[in-house]
């Protein structure tokens, strides 16, 4: 006849190998990060990353200001809220140092500005908002590239996608009869050309860089506007998940739309 004492220690260890399966499970889980988490697309794809089962760590300016993002936080206790403004380089590298040791699967590049229609009239252009618009959309991604490099390397999916537009598509705006948006195309024309560069400089390291426009999406980003062809938040994030779901190390470099396809420089 089986002991008490035995059976409990039985039960006790079979309980602890069952925790640290989980664990270890837990611990296996891939990890995103996403700039400009708070809202729009960036709180879309940190929504379909949470349910999804991910590390959630989604950065924002002022994340303790965000009603939705400290929500999402609180109903997914993967979500990890982290302050990141992208113009800040001490930043970037503050976060950096704080995230060394922890692999980044997916990176992506998310937090950008318009920079202000009323900024972008060819006659009264607003250079200080030009300034700004490059220094979140340009620069911002670069410097977050160079000083996460590391962290998506030591993960299992190595991944850095980075949000573009049409906008910044030459081939696409010389067709266009417009002439608006100075400062965000060229921001986007710029952010297209320097991963092309990161793609290259990265790919001893296994890296998949991607350039990835998310289709014309309803948002904060384009109140007032009203097209047959926006999309919703929820239809973009699930379409660009999918992209970046089956990414490949030889598209490394390559810029496509929300539906995979190949965009036009």
């Amino acid at each position: 006849m089986t002991s008490p004492s035995l059976d409990r220690r039985t039960a006790l260890a079979g309980a602890a190998v069952t925790l640290s399966s989980a664990a270890s499970a837990q611990d296996k889980l891939p990890t995103v990060l996403i700039t400009g988490a708070s809202r729009g697309i960036g709180f879309g794809l940190a929504t379909k990353y949470a349910e999804r089962g991910w590390t959630v760590i989604a950065t924002a300016r002022n994340p303790s200001r965000s009603e939705d993002l400290q929500a999402l936080a609180a109903k997914h206790t993967n979500v990890r809220p982290e302050t990141l403004d992208v113009t800040d380089l001490g930043q970037i590298d503050t976060l950096a140092a704080k995230l060394r040791g922890t692999p980044i699967d997916v990176l992506i590049n998310n937090a950008g500005i318009s920079g202000g229609a009323e900024n972008q009239v060819f006659g009264q252009l607003n250079y200080d908002a030009f300034d700004s618009v490059m220094h979140t959309n340009v620069l911002g991604p670069l410097k977050i590239a160079e000083a996460f490099t590391e962290h998506i390397a030591a993960s299992g999916q190595k991944k850095l996608i980075n949000i573009s537009s049409t906008e910044g598509s030459l081939g696409s705006i010389s067709r266009r009869p417009d002439y608006r948006n100075y400062f965000y195309r060229a921001s986007k024309a710029a952010l297209n050309m320097e991963m092309v560069n990161v793609a290259k400089a990265v790919k001893d390291k296994g890296i998949t860089v991607l350039l990835l426009s998310p289709g014309f999406v309803r948002s904060d980003f384009t109140a007032g506007i009203d097209l047959p062809i926006m999309i919703s938040v929820d239809e973009s994030a699930t379409q660009c998940m999918d992209v970046i779901d089956k990414a490949t190390i030889e598209q490394s470099g390559m810029f496509f739309n929300q539906r995979g396809e190949p965009g036009i420089w």
